[in-house]
Protein backbone atom coordinates (compact mmCIF):
# COMPACT_ATOMS: atom_id res chain seq x y z
CA UNK A 1 0.00 0.00 0.00
CA UNK A 2 2.78 2.36 1.00
CA UNK A 3 4.03 1.95 -2.49
CA UNK A 4 1.39 2.03 -4.41
CA UNK A 5 1.24 5.73 -2.31
CA UNK A 6 4.65 6.80 -3.09
CA UNK A 7 3.96 5.73 -7.13
CA UNK A 8 1.11 7.61 -7.04
CA UNK A 9 2.52 10.98 -5.67
CA UNK A 10 5.46 10.58 -8.13
CA UNK A 11 2.89 10.13 -10.97
CA UNK A 12 0.94 13.19 -9.70
CA UNK A 13 4.32 15.14 -9.55
CA UNK A 14 5.24 14.42 -13.23
CA UNK A 15 1.87 15.04 -14.14
CA UNK A 16 1.71 18.88 -12.53
CA UNK A 17 5.10 19.94 -13.93
CA UNK A 18 5.01 23.07 -15.16
CA UNK A 19 8.01 21.74 -17.85
CA UNK A 20 4.93 21.48 -20.80
CA UNK A 21 4.54 22.87 -24.30
CA UNK A 22 1.42 24.68 -22.88
CA UNK A 23 3.86 26.76 -20.66
CA UNK A 24 6.04 26.79 -23.43
CA UNK A 25 4.09 28.38 -26.00
CA UNK A 26 3.06 31.19 -23.13
CA UNK A 27 7.04 32.31 -23.73
CA UNK A 28 7.70 35.39 -25.25
CA UNK A 29 11.24 37.42 -26.36
CA UNK A 30 11.43 40.33 -24.39
CA UNK A 31 9.32 38.41 -20.87
CA UNK A 32 11.44 39.37 -17.62
CA UNK A 33 13.20 36.46 -15.70
CA UNK A 34 10.49 37.13 -13.25
CA UNK A 35 7.56 35.91 -15.28
CA UNK A 36 9.46 33.11 -16.42
CA UNK A 37 10.30 32.53 -13.05
CA UNK A 38 6.17 32.69 -12.46
CA UNK A 39 5.23 30.68 -15.54
CA UNK A 40 7.99 27.71 -14.83
CA UNK A 41 9.11 28.08 -11.02
CA UNK A 42 13.02 28.74 -10.43
CA UNK A 43 15.48 27.20 -13.36
CA UNK A 44 17.24 23.75 -12.69
CA UNK A 45 20.42 25.16 -14.34
CA UNK A 46 21.89 28.55 -15.20
CA UNK A 47 25.01 29.69 -16.51
CA UNK A 48 26.27 32.74 -16.58
CA UNK A 49 27.92 34.15 -19.17
CA UNK A 50 29.77 37.65 -20.16
CA UNK A 51 26.97 38.90 -21.76
CA UNK A 52 24.20 37.00 -21.86
CA UNK A 53 22.42 33.88 -19.04
CA UNK A 54 21.61 30.53 -20.40
CA UNK A 55 18.81 28.69 -17.77
CA UNK A 56 17.51 25.37 -18.49
CA UNK A 57 13.99 23.95 -16.79
CA UNK A 58 13.38 20.45 -16.68
CA UNK A 59 16.56 17.65 -17.50
CA UNK A 60 17.89 15.86 -20.54
CA UNK A 61 15.00 13.86 -22.04
CA UNK A 62 12.36 17.19 -21.39
CA UNK A 63 13.27 20.51 -21.13
CA UNK A 64 12.61 24.16 -22.22
CA UNK A 65 15.92 26.39 -22.61
CA UNK A 66 16.11 30.08 -22.63
CA UNK A 67 18.95 32.45 -22.81
CA UNK A 68 18.66 35.72 -21.18
CA UNK A 69 20.30 39.21 -22.19
CA UNK A 70 19.88 42.14 -18.81
CA UNK A 71 17.17 39.96 -17.67
CA UNK A 72 15.09 39.20 -20.76
CA UNK A 73 14.47 36.72 -23.19
CA UNK A 74 16.14 36.89 -26.01
CA UNK A 75 15.81 33.34 -27.37
CA UNK A 76 14.14 29.94 -26.33
CA UNK A 77 13.92 26.19 -27.44
CA UNK A 78 12.09 23.23 -26.09
CA UNK A 79 12.88 19.13 -26.03
CA UNK A 80 10.60 15.96 -25.47
CA UNK A 81 7.57 18.48 -25.25
CA UNK A 82 4.48 16.94 -26.81
CA UNK A 83 0.79 17.48 -26.89
CA UNK A 84 0.10 15.15 -24.48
Amino acid sequence: MKKLLIIAAALTLAACSKVNLENYEKIKIGMDKTEVEALLGSADNCIEKTLHTSCTWGNDAKNIEITLVSDKVTLYSKKGLTDK
